[in-house]
């Protein structure tokens, strides 16, 4: 039997890599973390969807590990560069896919699943070294060299835009979830429109907002 473990944000893309595992593997179960982000109403989301879905979901608190970037500090601005770093956004968190993954593989590896589904994309990765498929595969590797143990990661977003993402989940059937209990505002909003919630005001609201615009003039959805 096919098991997969999925990293879940309760954001569109690890959402609706949720349900492309649903469609892949015999049983799935889901990793979300507390890291202190600002918009950490995201894991109510996960968690309706999965109670929805039947899916178990593991919360883990990373709440003082990872810290320094826009999406854990309230006073600071999604619009100016990384403070440690000038050629990444403000909204970069230092080194937080590389701890998930890690985490993710020890509770795979004493599950003895050996898959790993994460909703990273090189396309429209705003610059996060740690979303380029380059870095997964040396995780990979790197799994394999710590465990002695093949632990596949699956990134089922990586080659696709916002608006081809919009586009699968329309093939796997989720749309409406998508846009009614997903969070991917970086504030956390709750306001109500065609494509979500969110407000335009933050880089990752806005992202979806276009992707969601070429998806359905391109007739995706």
């Amino acid at each position: 039997m096919s098991r997969a473990l999925i990293l879940l944000s309760g954001g569109q893309d690890s959402t609706t890599c949720l349900y492309w595992a649903k469609q892949k593997f015999d049983s799935i179960e889901a990793v979300g973390f507390n890291y202190g982000q600002r918009h950490l109403i995201e894991l109510d989301f996960a968690k309706k969807t999965c109670d929805k879905e039947n899916v178990f979901l593991d919360i883990i608190s990373l709440k003082k590990i990872l810290s320094n970037s826009a999406l854990t500090n309230n006073k600071e601005d999604f619009n100016k560069n990384h403070p440690s770093n000038p050629n990444l956004p403000n909204s970069f968190v230092p080194g937080r896919n590389l701890l998930f993954l890690s985490i993710a593989t020890s509770i795979a590896y004493n599950k003895g699943i050996g898959n790993i589904v994460i909703g990273v994309c090189e396309t429209d990765f705003s610059g996060y070294p740690d979303c380029r498929e380059d870095f997964i595969k040396s995780m990979e590797k790197s799994i394999y060299l710590a465990t002695e143990k093949s632990i596949e990661i699956h990134t089922p977003l990586m080659k696709l835009d916002k608006a081809q993402t919009w586009k699968l989940a329309k093939e796997l059937g989720c749309l409406d979830t998508i846009i009614k209990s997903t969070m991917t505002d970086y504030n956390g909003s709750k306001n109500e429109n065609e494509w979500g919630l969110g407000n335009l005001d933050n880089p990752a609201s806005i992202l979806r907002h276009k992707g969601y615009l070429k998806a359905k003039k391109n007739k995706w959805i």
